[in-house]
Parts: structure tokens; C-alpha cells; sequence
């Protein structure tokens, strides 16, 4: 493990210990146009998959609707101990071949060495087997997402050093071509790549709540926190539209290929 990625991994350690549901609680609720969340969609992208690893599983609302699949053999491995016993994705604990489909949700661009990833996912998938992957695009513009993301900004950065986040991932995986220098290496196809929207529209309260979860917002003290909810709610009270929601939205980018 590379020194950068030993901080990165202290970090989400540390993050996840103090807020175990942190992803779900922000976007368990927000929902493509279609009205599936991100997660259901990734679940229907391995539909017909029987033996399936959530990477990156979290308190495990992503393993709750892999489930529902009648005879489906589920296995998990998070890099927090607080929501799951400890596991690391650069060495992942399977014999090769025991998966035909690997899902990650909101977690590939978190992870620092993501070249040993995808050559871990490749070994643990069967022929022809498929990763899926939810990968965190950016705010739709206009709206509350945007708002919030120039807010943080400046609140970071205003802070001292020691309440700044480490560089967190590899920029590579937040892009089609970038992705596809790290997965084709590993054995896998070209990547398909989706751009989908999702509203987190909502009563204002509601919407700070899901976006302040964000690892950016932890480190800044209490005092730096509530100024920048303050801002918010006094900024996005522009926004409030008839029907008392804040029009709040971003996109994920969704991810399949296959392992040649």
C-alpha cells in the first residue's frame, strides 16, 4: 500500500466510524427520472447474476435488494470496520471465479489503488462476469446541489490545513476513458458508461441534511459547520419553490463491462 493511499484509507476510516449510513442516509432517497434510486438501479444491472460481491457495501442498503432474489449467493467487504468486519478491496478474501458479478455503489472513486482493484475484481469474477459500478458525477446546475458545492468552497477554503480532507481516489475512474485504462489491463472490455440524473428535491432542511454528509463538510469545526448551514438555508430560500421543495439534483455516472 502506497503511502497516499495508507492516508486516504486513515481518512475514510475515521469518516465511516463516526457516520456508519452516511451514503445511504444522503442518497437512499434521491431518484432518476425513471423513479428507481442509484442503487436500484445498479441492482438491475445484474439481474440475472447469482453469485454477486458488493464492494464498498456500507450498512448494506444495496445487499438488502440484491436479496430479493430468490437462491442469489451474496457476499460484502467494506473498508470500514464500523459497518462491516474489516476487509480491504486490494486484496479481496475469494478464490477465483466465485463471482458472476461484482456491484459497487459510490465507493470506486474513493479507492487509491484502483489498478489492484480491477485486478482483484477481474480475478474473483468468472468468464464473462461483470462489475457494475455507481461513480459520483457532479451538480446539475441552478439548483441547491450547485449552491451548496460553491458554499463548501469557500468554507474549505477558508480553514486551516488540518480541516481539509486528503485527495481522496484516483481521478482516472471518474471519466469513460480514464475507467477504461484501468479496467481493460485487468482483462475487462470496454466500459459502457450511463450519465444519469437524480433528484434529491426536497424541504430545505431535508436537502442541507443529505448534502452536509459529504466527507468535505467533516473535518471543519462546529463553528465553520453552522455557518455554512446557515448560509445555505438563508441562499437556497431563493430557490424554495411553490410546493415548499428546493429543486436539488446531480448526476452518477452508471458503469458496466465485461470480463473477457
Amino acid at each position: 500500500m502506497t503511502a497516499p493511499t495508507a492516508v486516504q484509507e486513515a481518512f475514510l476510516r475515521a469518516f465511516h466510524a463516526e457516520r456508519p449510513a452516511v451514503t445511504a442516509d444522503a442518497f437512499a432517497d434521491g431518484r432518476a427520472p425513471d423513479g428507481r434510486s442509484g442503487y436500484e438501479i445498479l441492482c438491475d444491472r445484474v439481474t440475472g447474476a447469482r453469485r454477486v460481491l458488493d464492494l464498498g457495501c456500507g450498512d448494506g442498503v444495496l445487499l438488502d435488494l440484491l436479496a430479493r432474489a430468490e437462491g442469489r449467493r451474496l457476499a460484502d467487504v467494506d473498508l470500514s470496520p464500523e459497518a462491516l468486519a474489516e476487509a480491504r478491496a486490494q486484496r479481496l478474501p475469494f478464490a477465483d471465479g466465485t463471482f458472476d458479478a461484482c456491484v459497487c455503489h459510490m465507493a470506486l472513486m474513493l479507492m487509491g489503488d484502483v489498478d489492484r482493484v480491477a485486478a482483484e475484481t477481474a480475478r474473483v469474477l468468472s468468464p464473462g462476469g461483470t462489475p457494475a459500478c455507481v461513480i459520483g458525477g457532479g451538480a446539475l446546475g441552478g439548483e441547491a446541489y450547485e449552491l451548496f458545492g460553491d458554499l463548501l468552497r469557500a468554507a474549505v477554503g477558508r480553514a486551516p490545513a488540518e480541516q481539509r480532507i486528503p485527495p481522496l481516489g484516483d481521478r482516472r475512474v471518474r471519466s469513460r476513458t480514464g475507467l477504461a485504462e484501468v479496467l481493460e489491463p485487468a482483462g475487462f472490455g470496454a466500459p459502457d458508461w450511463e450519465t444519469v440524473p437524480i433528484d434529491l428535491s426536497g424541504p430545505v432542511e431535508r436537502v442541507w441534511a443529505a448534502l452536509s454528509g459529504i466527507y468535505d463538510v467533516g473535518p471543519l469545526d462546529p463553528a465553520a459547520v453552522r455557518r455554512l448551514r446557515e448560509t445555505f438555508l438563508t441562499e437556497s430560500a431563493g430557490l424554495v419553490g411553490p410546493d415548499g421543495r428546493v429543486p436539488c439534483g446531480f448526476t452518477v455516472h452508471v458503469v458496466t463491462a465485461r470480463l473477457r
